[in-house]
């Protein structure tokens, strides 16, 4: 904003002084009208009636469309007028010391005194991190095999054994199948954007394939999930609840419900239990209360759910204790 004590005095420099003002004046308006959307959209998913409640996710994208817009005002008017650098909303944290740290120095062009021309030595040092990314490369895994033989035995060969693959004769190393996985199930991208990220580096590999990948990668997981679900089942206490979950209906067009039903521990900051947290998922096509019992088959301990009936009914069949 500027003060009287920095106004130009020529009639140009003035003009152009109101017109950032007004553009300032128009960026605030802006501002105040995406806050005013946001408050509604706030009100709406607190108050609303339930078909009109919004997605919390859609809320976030509304915050982050204003702290962009916000950011970009604010880089366009420092362009404008030098201002002192603006840092990043919110206290920045330390970065993570396991991170690698590539260390560079900036030199002067010279190090000979301004003066008398003589060496100079350090003195100090100013030094800033910054956080730094290498983008996701993919590379090919080349494994070679020699084979050893004797001059004076024809028929002896040696030869190390071929390493076992998660695919046998698969294209894909453990580590990207690990990949694909992590992608799909914990930052929720899809198996065909998965693919068009592989085609933009000029990586050809069908969304089926991807698939077949995962399949496979699910069958070598099972039985660490099965024994997961024997520990938790083996808890004194367990939390469960279940999701909805949209499933394609094929040769419906659309979709059908299913249920993620949810088996949970977590007793190190109430009751001081020494066991780790876990927590293993199970689908299944309903959330009726065979579901329930065959999920909690064999469980005897305390059970912390809601009130839906299913648990109830497990509980009266003398399974566990709901709480």
């Amino acid at each position: 904003m500027a003060t009287a004590d920095v106004l130009p005095e020529d009639m140009p420099g003035l003009r152009a002084a109101a017109l950032a003002l007004l553009a300032e004046r128009d960026e605030l308006l802006r501002r105040v009208e995406r806050t005013y959307h946001i408050i509604r959209q706030f009100q709406r998913a607190q108050f609303g009636r339930h078909s009109e409640k919004l997605d919390p996710d859609q809320l976030q994208f509304a915050l982050e469309e204003d702290e962009i817009a916000a950011a970009a005002a604010t880089s366009d008017a420092q362009k404008k007028r030098p201002h002192p650098p603006r840092a990043e909303p919110g206290k920045r944290k330390s970065l993570p010391a396991h991170l690698p740290r590539v260390e560079v120095v900036i030199e002067p062009e010279t190090t000979s005194c301004p003066c008398c021309g003589g060496a100079m030595h350090v003195i100090g040092e100013e030094k800033s991190e910054r956080l730094d990314v290498i983008p996701a490369q993919h590379r090919i895994l080349v494994t070679r095999r020699p084979k050893y033989g004797c001059r004076a035995c024809a028929g002896a060969v040696v030869q190390a054994p071929a390493p076992e693959r998660l695919i046998r004769a698969g294209l894909p190393t453990e580590a990207l199948v690990a990949h694909v996985l992590v992608s799909k199930y914990a930052w929720h991208l899809p198996l065909y954007r998965q693919a068009q990220i592989l085609l933009a580096q000029g990586i050809e590999i069908d969304r089926s394939v991807l698939a077949f990948w995962v399949g496979y990668a699910a069958t070598e997981l099972m039985p660490v999930w099965q024994r997961m679900r024997e520990m938790l089942l083996g808890s004194p206490r367990l939390f469960v609840d279940e999701t909805r979950a949209p499933v394609l209906d094929p040769g419906r067009g659309r979709t059908k419900s299913g249920y993620f039903w949810s088996i949970a521990r977590d007793d190190s900051a109430w009751h001081g239990g020494t066991s780790p947290p876990a927590v293993a998922y199970t689908y299944a096509p309903g959330r009726g209360a065979e579901h329930a019992m065959t999920l909690l088959a064999g469980y005897r301990g305390i059970l912390q759910c809601d009130g839906y009936a299913a648990y109830k009914q497990v509980a009266r069949r003398g399974r566990c204790r709901t709480g």
